[in-house]
């Protein structure tokens, strides 16, 4: 599984609305052949459909669609926007990192679902991801939680 290595992670995005920052994240993973460019769009159909479910948690948003739609590998991608930026979540608007998730069946979903909440199950490494500098500095702290 790809889970945010340097290849999926953009720093200080511009975007003016949900649909776009959705689709950003989503052309990391369609740039590192993790999904084809239909699933971006079925990301975006589901939000327009379903509203801001998957705002996780306060600034986190883990946009996704069905394996079906167009999964290849699993994979994970994050951007960081630029300026938070609401979704329309009733409690944890803004929204501030944008995680694509692309699992090709239940079992990767599970197991992506375990590694971004232990990564997200800490304040503190929230703030670090949301102060940080630069991919290398997401990077140490990645691969510091997976240890």
């Amino acid at each position: 599984m790809n889970f945010l290595d340097r290849e999926r992670i953009q720093l200080d995005v511009s975007v003016d609305t949900p649909e776009a920052a959705i689709r950003e994240a989503g052309k990391l993973l369609v740039k590192n052949g993790d999904v084809e460019e239909g699933y971006v769009e079925k990301m975006v159909e589901a939000f327009r459909q379903h509203g801001p479910y998957f705002v996780i948690a306060p600034q986190i948003a883990l946009p996704h669609a069905r394996p079906e739609d167009g999964v290849n590998q699993a994979a994970l991608s994050l951007i960081r926007l630029e300026k938070p930026l609401s979704f329309g979540h009733q409690t944890n608007d803004p929204v501030e990192l944008v995680f694509a998730l692309a699992a090709s069946s239940s079992n990767e979903h599970l197991e992506v679902l375990q590694r971004i909440s232990k990564l997200l199950g800490n304040k503190q490494t929230i703030q670090q991801l949301l102060m940080t500098g630069s991919v290398d500095e997401i990077e140490i702290i990645i691969k510091e939680l997976s240890t």
